[in-house]
């Protein structure tokens, strides 16, 4: 049957060994083996004190099982190939199928790959009896000790040679190849064996092939392999469908995984359980309610008993999509199975009913299933709390106690809810009953009394907390640390913003970036920029992640310190690390680089953000302006000026004048008489010099007078008419 593999190319460079192995015919075979047996041609063994018994040994009894003895306790493989060139010689002695075996094995394990295939070669030569199931005894082994490359070697030597064996000694070096994910063109070779050797490939071989395609993300190719398993006289089964929908699943390829699914179930095609354990969570992690449930049922319709990972992740899903009353009916279902559910399957239903508010059948769920566990019932209280209940929360909460099914996290709970509410003094109430009930405040009861104290702009108190923090090794939460950061900004209090940032990074803690961005504008403002950059340096390692506001302030300060020169490093950090610029951003640059006088970085900045749709301030315009025209640079940013002519009221009259004069200098008449006319259309006039240069310019291009004359007359009646409507519209 002739099989092809459709829409799959390869790249044109292969691996060195392809062409290698692709080419192996008995001619190389010859080649090899000439060349190994170049290793020694002497009749007798190598004078060696360690391997003298050994050959004294094979003198006086050498068969078969004896050779393989000696080769097993010989671990220099350079000696090995000697031993067996030695045995080889002697008249009385033929080498058998086990003996090669031995000795081919001994070499691939070790790396000696070319001896190895020069072995191969001889038993093939040789026509050793048993040699065709050696070669597939060896392909075995190989793959068992997960050397492929060594085993592919071998399946090309047997394919070259015209040996058949099975698919299955194929599909297994093929699966393996698939599983340690080695290079798509060492798949294909195998692949291409199989059909070479004449092997019609089965539906293993090609699930194998679908999950390699897969790996490359070359979805339509792994979908065509599939539609095509019927022309190579396949059907697809469970393990074929596993892989199509995991594959589409884990690239959020959704709609398309759900119809295969269907297709599936038209094929009538059985699942195994396999597929039932790694596909039902798959469909429940997308929130596929419907498909996770429905294969439930067809699951329990085959007789197949559902573990307890497929109950977990089933009451998750109806919990998330509020079908309580499947999941409790799935959660009574799995209890009467003996299966004991955990703990988060409780919290799952609980969480459910305090979505839809239904606190009191929450609670009769937790009685009514007899739960005991933490868990489950701090779950109720923060949905008490969330939904702003506090009397129930606290009414639960003495519940819990009384049952003794409270821990810290149930008392932080109600302390947390109350200081994000700023009831920083109902918080310390139940923060004494907490102690008084022999239970220690923790690094999370700091973390809710700190941002009470902030909430309540507590800045001493809350920086009292956070030293008792530092002196206990404990680290607070990020939204702690953030809220504390804050407000110290806020209340101008820097330096201690500051030393909290240095704790948290040291304990790797991450800081908002909105709260960070404050941090840099205070430190900034303060002229403090060496502590800047050190705090920039914090923030990598820590993982906080730098906006370009805090760029931007590090620019703006190095700029009113006058160190422009060093914005430009600070540029460069700004952009490997991700940031883009943003106007005021660019108008730093730009109002920068006219302070250093440097033209060019001047106009590249402009242009860019003109080009970027971003429109700069009137100051930084005008700096800009004045620095090129004294360099006489302005023709460098006509595109960008002629957009913020046309689509803008950026440019004033003083700046057009400015233009004008200079765009005159340097030459470039007809641009400035395309701004007058802008100006003009606008209702400006144009000052006395800008007037005067200009008449000058047209009277010295053209030299007959009554044209000199003429176009005088027409600018004359043209500003003439501008100063008239002036006047009425006085």
């Amino acid at each position: 049957m002739a099989v092809k593999l459709s829409s799959l190319t390869l790249s044109s460079r292969m691996p060195k060994w392809v062409p290698l192995i692709a080419s192996m015919s008995s001619i190389s075979c010859v080649n090899r083996i000439q060349a190994v047996s170049e290793i020694d041609q002497t009749k007798t063994p190598p004078n060696d004190n360690e391997f003298e018994p050994k050959f004294q040994f094979l003198r006086n009894r050498l068969m078969p099982d004896d050779l393989i003895r000696v080769l097993d306790t010989t671990h220099d493989l350079n000696s090995a190939i000697k031993v067996f060139k030695w045995a080889s010689r002697q008249k009385r002695f033929h080498h058998t199928a086990d003996t090669y075996f031995r000795v081919i094995l001994k070499l691939g394990m070790g790396g000696k790959i070319e001896d190895m295939e020069a072995f191969c070669c001889e038993m093939v030569r040789e026509k050793c009896p048993g040699g065709e199931e050696t070669l597939i005894a060896l392909i075995s082994s190989f793959v068992k000790h997960r050397r492929l490359s060594e085993a592919i070697r071998v399946l090309v030597i047997m394919t070259s040679n015209g040996y058949k064996f099975s698919i299955i000694e194929f599909n297994g070096l093929l699966g393996a190849l698939v599983r340690e994910r080695r290079d798509f063109r060492e798949i294909l070779l195998v692949y291409k064996a199989i059909v070479k050797a004449g092997i019609v490939p089965n539906v293993d071989t090609l699930n194998y092939l679908i999950e390699a395609l897969f790996e490359l993300n070359w979805i339509d190719s792994a979908l065509d392999q599939y539609r095509r398993m019927s022309k190579k006289g396949c059907s697809p089964n469970s393990k074929t469908f596993d892989i199509l929908i995991s594959g589409l699943i884990a690239r959020n390829l959704v709609e398309k995984s759900v119809i295969v699914l269907g297709e599936m179930i038209e094929l009538e095609c059985e699942a195994d359980m396999s597929f039932y354990t790694s596909v039902i969570p798959l469909f429940c992690s997308v929130h596929k309610v419907e498909e996770g449930m429905m294969l439930f049922w067809r699951m329990r319709a085959s007789k197949l008993v559902p573990d307890l990972l497929i109950y977990r992740v089933l009451i998750q899903c109806l919990s998330e999509s509020l079908w309580l009353d499947d999941a409790i009916n799935l959660l009574e279902e799995m209890i009467g199975c003996g299966l004991t559910p955990e703990d988060d399957v409780f919290v799952y239903i609980v969480k459910g009913f305090c979505k839809l508010g239904k606190f009191n059948e929450a609670e009769f769920f937790l009685e009514d299933k007899c739960v005991f566990g933490t868990d489950p019932h701090n779950a109720l209280l923060e949905g008490y709390c969330t939904a702003g209940d506090f009397h129930g929360a606290k009414v639960f909460l003495e519940k819990m106690f009384d049952r003794n099914i409270i821990d810290n996290f149930s008392w932080n709970i109600l302390v947390r809810w109350l200081c994000e509410n700023a009831w920083t003094s109902k918080a310390f109430e139940l923060l004494s009953r907490m102690i008084v009930s022999s239970f220690t405040p923790d690094s999370a009861t700091y973390s809710a009394l700190v941002i009470g104290n902030c909430k309540l702009s507590k800045c001493k108190d809350g920086l009292e907390l956070f030293h008792q923090v530092c002196s206990k090794n404990w680290v607070l939460d990020s939204e702690s640390y953030a809220e504390q950061v804050e407000t110290l900004c806020q209340m101008e209090r820097i330096q201690e913003a500051a030393e909290v940032f240095y704790y948290m990074s040291s304990n790797r803690c991450a800081l908002k970036s909105s709260s960070f961005d404050m941090l840099m504008k205070g430190i900034c403002v303060t002229g403090k920029l060496d502590e800047a950059i050190r705090l920039l340096v914090l923030a990598y390692y820590s993982g906080t992640s730098c906006t370009n506001a805090s760029y931007k302030a590090i620019m703006l300060g190095l700029s009113k310190l006058g160190k422009d020169s060093d914005i430009l490093v600070v540029l460069s950090k700004m952009l490997v690390g991700g940031c883009t610029l943003d106007v005021e951003a660019y108008c730093i640059l730009v109002q920068s680089m006219c302070a250093l006088s440097r033209t060019e970085d001047i106009a590249r900045f402009f242009n860019l953000m003109v080009s970027e749709g971003l429109a700069p301030d009137s100051e930084t315009v005008a700096n800009l302006l004045s620095c090129l025209t004294k360099h006489s640079q302005l023709h460098t940013i006509l595109t960008a000026i002629g957009k913020l002519a046309s689509d803008g009221e950026i440019l004033n009259s003083s700046m057009y004048n400015l233009l004008i004069i200079g765009l005159l200098k340097e030459g470039y008449k007809s641009e400035a008489c395309r701004l007058l006319d802008l100006m003009l259309e606008k209702g400006w006039v144009p000052d006395a010099s800008t007037h005067g240069l200009l008449i000058g310019s047209i009277v010295s291009e053209v030299p007959d007078k009554e044209t000199v004359a003429y176009e005088n007359s027409c600018m004359q009646d043209k500003i003439g008419n501008i100063l008239a409507e002036g006047l009425r519209e006085t």
